[in-house]
């Protein structure tokens, strides 16, 4: 290849953009600090790859302000980023960012649709995946995309927790689950991957205690007791009785889990579940 070909595809300065958890311009490896119009139009462009007509653009990240002053200040924030190679515009008057910019959502999104056709990935090679879209920002045109992606990231960790207890490795699978119990408590599918990698490592007490602390997370939301399909894998234990303000759990009887043979109709013994074990004693 001649000299001036190897030269002209000679790299230029790498810049990447990171909207999963915090806002950050990145270039050459050295922060780009920008103005906050300017940084809403980056972040913008960062969560829709697509080249964005520049009218709409203006209309989402100035909601309610007049089309002709909204399109001002797109001007001015696009000029007050002041760094070459990143907003483009096209001859339909659209904006994106230049072709070879970094962008961790990307990236997130590749690698939930790669999950199911790679080899089972562990905790630490699922970084993109543990973080919403800036979540501390409050504009209506992020919340959909936000809700989007957060939706398509839980639906892979439950699934890549599955496949970990699958492959028999529960310490990730649980792991992995609790990332996503974390970002969602009130996810029923996300408490059940983690209840089940709990019951796949033998840890009957642990899988009870995430059960019961869903329970009682949909209790205090609705004001009473809740039917769910975790009633399948642990059948609900019986109202806590109050006493002077305070709950004081009661024991579980009969709790039916996988693998264990149900004794319910045994003539002369029962098994009562408690933590750490069981107890065989007379039949009720």
């Amino acid at each position: 290849m001649p000299d001036d070909q190897r030269r002209s595809r000679t790299p230029g300065p790498l810049h990447r953009v990171t909207v999963l958890g915090s806002f950050t311009l990145v270039r050459d490896g050295t922060t780009v600090p920008l103005p906050v119009d300017a940084r809403r139009v980056v972040a913008y462009l960062a969560v829709h790859p697509r080249p964005q007509p520049r009218h709409a653009l203006a209309a989402d990240l100035w909601p309610g302000v007049p089309s002709d002053a909204a399109s001002r200040l797109l001007d001015e924030a696009v000029d007050a980023i002041g760094v070459a190679g990143l907003p483009v515009d096209s001859v339909d008057e659209e904006l994106a960012l230049t072709a070879g910019v970094e962008v961790d959502l990307a990236e997130a999104m590749a690698l939930v649709r790669e999950l199911p056709e790679r080899p089972v990935l562990g905790p630490s090679e699922i970084g993109p995946l543990c973080a919403d879209i800036l979540p501390s920002w409050t504009s209506s045109w992020i919340a959909v995309e936000r809700e989007r992606f957060r939706q398509l990231r839980l639906y892979a960790l439950e699934e890549l927790s599955l496949r970990l207890i699958a492959a028999a490795r529960h310490d990730d699978a649980i792991e992995i689950a609790q990332i996503a119990v974390h970002a969602a408590p009130s996810r029923e599918s996300a408490r059940r991957a983690l209840i089940e990698a709990h019951l796949a490592q033998g840890n009957i007490a642990a899988a009870v205690a995430q059960y019961d602390a869903y329970r009682e997370l949909l209790r205090s939301s609705v004001g009473g007791p809740v039917a769910t399909a975790l009633d399948t894998v642990l059948p609900p234990s019986p109202a806590w009785p109050a006493v002077r303000g305070f709950r004081r759990p009661v024991q579980r009887s009969a709790v039916a889990l996988p693998g264990l043979r149900s004794i319910r109709n045994a003539p002369t013994a029962s098994r009562r579940l408690v933590t750490g074990g069981s107890i065989t004693g007379p039949g009720r």
